[in-house]
């Protein structure tokens, strides 16, 4: 019963109408669930369900590590800044002016976006203003219920482990009640350098996506028919005027999904990787005979795509858009003598290796890196330290993030929707399917199947049984099955130089078994990878290695 002390005191202190009211209402099961921890801050910042408690979202959770983070912040600079974003979700625009408010009145100069913004725009804000620090109150593609905090370096990267872990340390020290500063803030934002944005820093953002094109001359068909989703959140915008800029103006935008929503009232679980969140635009794209189907999930750091294939509609996954990307890229590169003399391809561990066989036909060098395209964003900035930012030429992650220039420090479903029009209409006009592309891809370099399944695990027992299950992995296997292991993986003791993550990789023969805990939801994550001379080989594999895992998940 040690949590039925905290939550008295926020029967006492928590004097928020809403928060008080949803207190007063808890049973004693949702007494424990919202107060057996804190939500626990890390490279992701941090997570949660929104409502009352210390394993929730709300304005006092927010202004607590916003406390923290500005402890944390003035030990590093003299005249520290922050640049603050926040997407369409349910109190995101409150949670950033709670943020600001606190930041401010620690001193720090705040910038803040005046309407929804994308995670790109945030990361290219945080240097284009050259803060300190970057903060986007968003929780991604997770359903309605949830909102998030996430930090940025000056670098415009989400923060490293050990930032991650100072921040902790301080945001430790803050009593959520008695420690925490907090100064109203009006309307035009002239109380202590509270600034909005300048509207040019948008501007440039959007100049720097369109400086992405790898077309060099190359004619292409305009007029393909597209059918575009926001899902609810902040890509209307920036994803229409990129599109329209570059000559794209047969856009159809889902109406139901158009404006921002943090309810996402059509498509509950608003990531572009799922059928569900597509099903509405693939029935617009079918009544209209449309060409493509694009969409960015809430925060629009992720696109997902649908394309025809033969009568229907086939969803592209993130694998298969990246190594699509990857190809075009390379080629109009190499044919139009772009490519840089020491070219670099990045993506993370669980990313389809089928990836690192095309950039090496290519002269391209693959780095891997750890889940999280923080990671991809830390490479490119190394580079840049190095004087070879340019030697870069595109990231991405199996899950729908990808990034083609260096002018932000994290995926970019803008930059994406872009790239995907660019060239599925270069294909287009060369009597070329992205389906028969991706065909030929595989023809020449192999079959490779890819999937990721997800096990939830709620509440202080799941996180135990999750401890539990990675233990039990951790034991070790002699085979996965019937494949023998051939090569384990731990990554918590440190992999090829990489930081430490509780990650174990099994390398079985013609494929591999990725198990990790999510950094930011209570699930157990298992991705697989199997080669094979088909795809319906590979698929009996596959169902094959994921029977056999979940006989111990």
């Amino acid at each position: 019963m040690y949590y039925r002390k905290e939550y008295e005191r926020w029967i006492a202190y928590a004097k928020e109408d809403e928060l008080a009211d949803e207190l007063q209402s808890m049973s004693e099961a949702q007494i424990e669930d919202a107060f057996y921890r804190e939500l626990k801050f890390g490279t992701g910042g941090i997570r949660g369900v929104i409502g009352a408690g210390t394993n929730r979202i709300n304005v006092y959770t927010v202004a607590k590590v916003s406390q923290g983070l500005a402890n944390y912040i003035k030990k590093q600079y003299s005249s520290p800044s922050i640049v603050i974003s926040f997407d369409s979700r349910r109190k995101s625009d409150l949670f950033s002016k709670v943020a600001g408010e606190v930041l401010a009145a620690n001193g720090i100069k705040v910038w803040r976006y005046e309407e929804p913004m994308p995670t790109p725009c945030l990361s290219y804000a945080v240097r284009a203003l050259e803060c300190s620090a970057g903060i986007m109150i968003t929780a991604s593609h997770n359903p309605a219920r949830y909102n998030g905090y996430k930090v940025y370096g000056s670098d415009g990267c989400q923060i490293t482990t050990e930032a991650a872990k100072e921040i902790f340390e301080e945001i430790e020290k803050v009593d959520i009640f008695g420690d925490v500063k907090r100064i109203a803030i009006d309307p035009v934002y002239i109380n202590r350098g509270f600034k909005a944005v300048p509207p040019s820093v948008y501007d440039n953002f959007i100049a720097e996506v369109l400086g992405q094109s790898v077309l060099f001359g190359n004619e292409i068909n305009q007029d393909i028919a597209i059918v575009y989703s926001p899902l609810n959140g902040t890509g209307l915008k920036p994803v229409t005027r990129i599109l329209q800029e570059s000559g794209f103006t047969n856009i159809t935008v889902v109406k139901e999904q158009e404006q921002p929503d943090g309810n996402f009232p059509t498509c509950p679980y608003p990531n572009p990787e799922t059928q569900e969140a597509m099903k509405l635009g693939i029935e617009y794209a079918s009544r209209l005979n449309a060409d493509l189907l694009l969409a960015t999930d809430p925060d629009a750091d992720r696109c997902g795509i649908a394309v025809k294939d033969g009568e229907k509609y086939k969803l592209l996954s993130g694998n298969e858009v990246g190594l699509l990307l990857l190809d075009f890229i390379c080629s109009q590169r190499i044919q139009h003598r772009k490519m840089p003399m020491n070219p670099v391809f990045i993506k993370t561990i669980v990313t389809m290796d089928l990836a690192e066989k095309i950039a090496e036909s290519y002269g391209v060098e693959t780095i891997n890196v750890l889940t999280g395209f923080k990671f991809i964003g830390e490479i490119i900035g190394k580079l840049e330290d190095e004087g070879r930012v340019k030697d870069y030429i595109c990231g991405f992650e199996e899950s729908y993030g990808y990034l083609t220039g260096t002018y932000v420090r994290d995926k970019d479903g803008v930059n994406a929707a872009f790239m995907i029009c660019e060239m599925f209409a270069f294909y287009k006009t060369r009597g070329i399917s992205l389906v028969q592309k991706l065909e030929e891809i595989y023809s020449t370099y192999g079959y490779c199947l890819n999937t990721l399944h997800s096990y939830k695990f709620d509440g202080s027992s799941g996180m135990q049984k999750m401890k539990e299950i990675m233990q039990t992995f951790r034991k070790g296997l002699e085979s996965i099955a019937g494949h023998k292991v051939v090569c384990t993986e731990d990554y918590s003791v440190g992999v090829n130089g990489l930081p430490k993550s509780d990650v174990l990789k099994f390398r079985i023969d013609h494929g591999s078994v990725v198990i990790r805990p999510s950094g930011t939801e209570p699930k157990l994550k298992v991705y697989i990878s199997v080669t094979a001379e088909s795809k319906e080989m590979a698929g009996k594999v596959e169902k094959e290695i994921i029977a056999d895992v979940e006989k111990r998940v």
